[in-house]
């Protein structure tokens, strides 16, 4: 059994960042905006394993560990950003985020 053609794998980073950008552009559930933002990060961590196994070096794994390491505090910040809103406003839409303003 061979390995899985460089190509293929770009087409599906390709394709999970797509889908995950239109989430982002779609939703107004804040919660939804934060999982698209991951599935787009996790996109491009597949695209840069997919790019260093291309090349036979590690430099794609490294990547993909400090992408991993920036959606976590995506997350931390974010999670800490909904509590604080849903407090405040008793809702988790985006649109509610505009009555922020000074």
């Amino acid at each position: 059994m061979g390995a899985i053609p460089v190509e293929h794998g770009l087409i599906l980073a390709g394709i999970l960042f797509s889908l995950g950008l239109i989430g982002v552009l779609t939703r107004r559930n804040i919660v939804f905006v934060l999982m698209s933002l991951e599935v787009m990060l996790n996109a491009c961590g597949l695209a840069f394993i997919v790019a260093g196994s291309r090349w036979e070096q590690a430099d794609g794994q490294i990547m993909f560990v400090l992408i991993l390491t920036l959606a976590a505090a995506e997350v931390a910040v974010g999670l800490g950003l909904i509590i604080q809103m849903y407090r405040r406003f008793q809702t988790v839409d985006i649109n509610v985020l505009s009555e922020l303003k000074g």
